[in-house]
């Protein structure tokens, strides 16, 4: 017995290493992407440092980019059927009572979240006050660009905006914005004096006009499904396109790791003087970075924990490599496929939820630009040293929520928005360089805390649908349980149901051959 023990112990002990050897394959399988995107951040920040001290001029600067950028082209690539026809089917899958009803508690998450981080971003500008340390602004090797985007008129903003919603082409819409422009019109008065008139003339610039292709796939979805049996096989056929587009994305998703290495590698040899700029803008970056720590870390696990009673840290966990690929390409666009991809296979969001809400996010939702933008907005200020009033703050607050909902989903997008803030509060743009010279630092902030709202806001709602679905689950119950309660009352009362029983008595004595004759 005691050598069948000893024999007994190795054994055991065999079979505990295969089982943790095991355990420990099945969970490097499970988690080999998110790992693998992790170390290629890491790699990125390595090759960046030691590359930069070879001193590469601009070319091979660029061929050192090169497959950074494959991955965001072929990120672009699916963005356009992936939305167009995850929102058909998303649409065409929900009732129109869910559709209003989910669409509604959506709506009034983007704008409550986004409301949430101008404040929190204009009340850190005034405790930190950013503007009022800068200094060495005009030191050239800060790498500031002359290059300042043309001011906007605020309502011409909001009236491309409007347009934009309804594209007159959808073709064209794929590839190509509306935006107003301004012609400089000599006018003689009538006194002889000579005036120049600025005239709004309408231009279309280069970008997917992503809010219009939106707003027509809704429509169409809801169209199909009013439609009935004709429309079914539309919605068939785009449902099909929707799931091969998936699985393009699943295999772009095994690059992610590589392109991820050589972005941040090459944006951190494109770096003028980091630490020049950090001791001159340190104030600014560190301010900006700090609202997007509270909005993202606090702010909205606690609007997630309060709408679903479940820890909001746990469902983040899924969403790793989407986080990661925001931090890298800095466009909440490009990170749209990885984050569809991810949300419904680790999170477990149904589908009809996650393809109809995360588009609409992606194009709607941006907490991180609202923060940056208000952030800017209070640091030129300060700057200047203009003592904003509360009627400025408010002007700042309502049209970051509102000019965020048009900011384009790409790198850089947020800063065109900002001068429609500077120049509603009547502020001068030339100080814009100053934010572009920082941007690429604070825009991989801003685009990860842009899609952790879209991911939050798709969990909620994943929530309160399956929250509905079980109360009609238990309310049927209860409606079965009557009918049978009923039933039983009328077999005791009624003489109809008692000759019935009888019948059945009687043929269930009975042989088959009897039976078939009273049936």
């Amino acid at each position: 017995k005691a050598g069948n023990g000893h024999a007994e112990g190795p054994a055991a002990e065999e079979r505990g290493c295969r089982g943790g050897l095991r355990g420990c394959r099945g969970f490097l399988r499970r988690n080999a992407l998110v790992l693998l995107t992790v170390s290629g951040v890491v790699a990125g920040v390595a090759l960046g440092t030691a590359v930069r001290r070879a001193s590469l001029g601009p070319a091979q600067v660029a061929y050192l980019a090169f497959p950074g950028e494959l991955l965001l082209r072929m990120l672009r690539m699916v963005i356009l059927p992936l939305v167009v026809c995850s929102l058909v089917s998303g649409a065409a899958s929900l009732d129109t009572r869910s559709l209003g009803r989910l669409g509604g508690i959506a709506l009034a998450y983007f704008l409550g979240t986004t409301l949430l981080a101008s404040g929190l971003a204009v009340a850190l500008g005034f405790i930190i006050r950013p503007g009022a340390g800068a200094s060495a602004l005009n030191d050239p090797r800060l790498g500031l660009s002359g290059d300042v985007p043309t001011s906007k008129e605020t309502v011409d903003s909001f009236l491309d905006l409007i347009r934009n919603l309804f594209p007159a082409n959808l073709v064209a819409a794929a590839f190509r914005t509306y935006a107003t422009e301004y012609k400089m019109l000599l006018r003689n008065t009538t006194s002889g004096n000579v005036t120049w008139e600025k005239i709004p003339v309408g231009t279309e610039i280069e970008g997917m006009n992503i809010l219009g292709l939106v707003l027509f796939a809704l429509v169409l979805g809801v169209a199909l499904k009013k439609l009935g049996q004709e429309g079914e096989d539309l919605i068939r056929f785009f449902n099909s396109f929707n799931e091969a587009t998936m699985v393009l994305v699943s295999w772009i998703m095994w690059y992610v790791p590589i392109g991820i290495m050589f972005l941040v590698g090459s944006k951190i040899v494109e770096m003028e003087d980091i630490v020049l700029l950090v001791t001159s803008l340190g104030k600014y970056i560190f301010a900006s970075i700090l609202g997007h720590f509270i909005h993202g870390g606090i702010i909205l696990p606690l609007i997630y924990f309060a709408a679903t009673r479940q820890n909001p840290y746990r469902f983040l966990l899924g969403l790793i490599t989407p986080f990661a690929t925001a931090f890298a390409t800095c466009s909440s666009s490009a990170t749209l496929p990885s984050m569809i991809k991810c949300i419904e296979e680790n999170n477990g969001v149904d589908k009809r939820i996650s393809r109809f809400i995360l588009p609409i996010g992606a194009t709607v939702n941006m907490d991180g630009a609202a923060i940056f933008q208000c952030m800017a907005a209070v640091f030129i200020a300060q700057l200047n040293n203009v003592d904003l009033n509360p009627g400025q703050i408010f002007t700042i607050l309502v049209t970051a929520t509102a000019s965020s909902v048009g900011a384009a989903g790409i790198p850089a997008g947020g800063v065109l928005t900002i001068a429609i803030i500077l120049e509603a509060i009547g502020l001068p743009t030339n100080d814009l360089s100053l934010i572009l010279a920082v941007d690429w630092i604070v825009d991989r902030t801003t685009t990860v805390v842009n899609v952790e709202g879209d991911a939050l806001g798709a969990g909620i709602l994943n929530y309160l649908n399956e929250k509905e679905k079980k109360e009609k689950e238990q309310e049927l119950k209860e409606v079965n349980v009557e009918a049978v309660a009923n039933s039983k009352s009328e077999e005791e009362t009624s003489p109809l149901v008692t000759h019935k029983n009888q019948v059945s008595n009687t043929t269930s004595t009975a042989d088959p051959e009897s039976k078939e004759s009273v049936l």
